[in-house]
């Protein structure tokens, strides 16, 4: 009964995570987004609300470590479970240089490149409610490994549509007349975006682990 206990805070802890790192993601869009409009004020206003709730959520998932040290879960999947949820915190980590490299760097985006970087923005960023869904369909126990396994692949999925614009604006930016340094700093800007879609697809194939171990 005190092992079930348990594994309830843990999920408890799980969502709360869950819900911190998407809501950290969903403002560090609206951060860029006002940045790329010129709204600097209101961008740094932004990114320090993503910075406060990335350290909510990890401090969140401290609690979940030590819920796992004190016996939640079998030990199989015990270690599983905290990289699992290290990798999912290592999204939210990566929003927070994401929107710190626009704060501190100001890369100057051309104005007929803002909308391309806008795109992959919402699609890079907006990686974590399907990731999200996936990790709360493993841990609540409502969904069929098949189910779970399918919402891994879509996370999949939509990291592929990240790295597809990714290289149509990579393309745009060095065929562009601007000079060769500032094409590297907007390729620098662009990889600090699309780090957050790859770190989300890590997490997947961490949650996948997770999934097939549970199996055994």
């Amino acid at each position: 009964m005190l092992l079930f206990k348990k594994e309830k805070q843990v999920i408890e802890y799980i969502i709360k995570h869950l819900d911190l790192v998407v809501e950290s993601l969903k403002t560090g869009i609206k951060t860029i987004e006002h940045y790329l409009e010129d709204n600097i004020s209101e961008a740094k206003v932004l990114a320090r609300k993503v910075s406060s709730l990335e350290g909510e959520a990890d401090v969140v998932r401290y609690n979940i470590r030590d819920k796992l040290y004190s016996g939640a879960y079998l030990p199989l999947l015990r270690e599983d479970i905290y990289k699992l949820i290290e990798s999912i915190d290592k999204v939210a980590n990566a929003g927070e240089a994401c929107c710190d490299f626009f704060l501190n760097q100001r890369p100057s985006i051309p104005p007929e490149m803002k909308p391309h970087f806008v795109a992959v923005v919402r699609e890079s960023l907006g990686i974590a409610d399907t990731l999200k869904l996936a990790v709360l369909c493993y841990f609540k126990g409502e969904c069929k490994i098949e189910t779970v396994r399918e919402h891994t692949k879509e996370i999949g999925m939509q990291e592929s549509q990240v790295d597809k614009l990714e290289w149509d604006l990579t393309k745009e930016i060095f065929t562009s007349s601007i000079d060769f340094a500032h094409q590297l700093h907007l390729r620098l800007c662009l990889e600090s975006i699309v780090e957050v879609s790859d770190r989300a697809e890590d997490a997947g194939d961490q949650l996948e682990l997770a999934t097939l171990k549970s199996m055994v």
